[in-house]
């Protein structure tokens, strides 16, 4: 189980994981579990480069196959990616690798449709 430090920071997850609170829950509880991981997906030339970014911030294993299959199988039963995912650039990243962009939002919509429906997706 992940605990908070002093400064925000949950131990045991990546740097650049956040804590957000959660309306409607007693002000003891609200920090509990969530944590947030934000991309920053602008200026990404190519699919290769989103794989490579997606294995980094999510915790894919280093033999993740970078593919859309081999992403599938990733956030569907070979890691627990967090429940709160946030993309910034995303305009750019739809605008200069429009297929990477289709393909990892249709498994995100997927994911959670068929396994995670908790799961907040922000496309910023």
């Amino acid at each position: 189980m992940k605990t908070a430090e002093p400064g925000g920071r949950l131990h045991g997850a990546p740097e650049h994981a956040e804590r957000v609170p959660i309306a409607g829950v007693a002000r003891s509880q609200r920090w509990k579990h969530v944590v947030v991981i934000t991309l920053d997906v602008s200026g990404l030339p190519d699919e290769r480069a989103l794989h490579l970014l997606l294995q980094e911030k999510l915790g894919f294993p280093d033999f993740y196959g970078k593919n859309w299959a081999a992403f599938w199988d990733a956030i569907t039963g070979l890691v627990r990616i967090p429940d709160h995912l946030r993309f910034l650039g995303w305009e750019q990243l739809a605008e200069d690798v429009p297929h990477g962009a289709a393909m990892l939002r249709r498994a995100l919509d997927n994911c959670r449709a068929t396994y995670r429906p908790e799961l907040v997706v922000e496309f910023e």
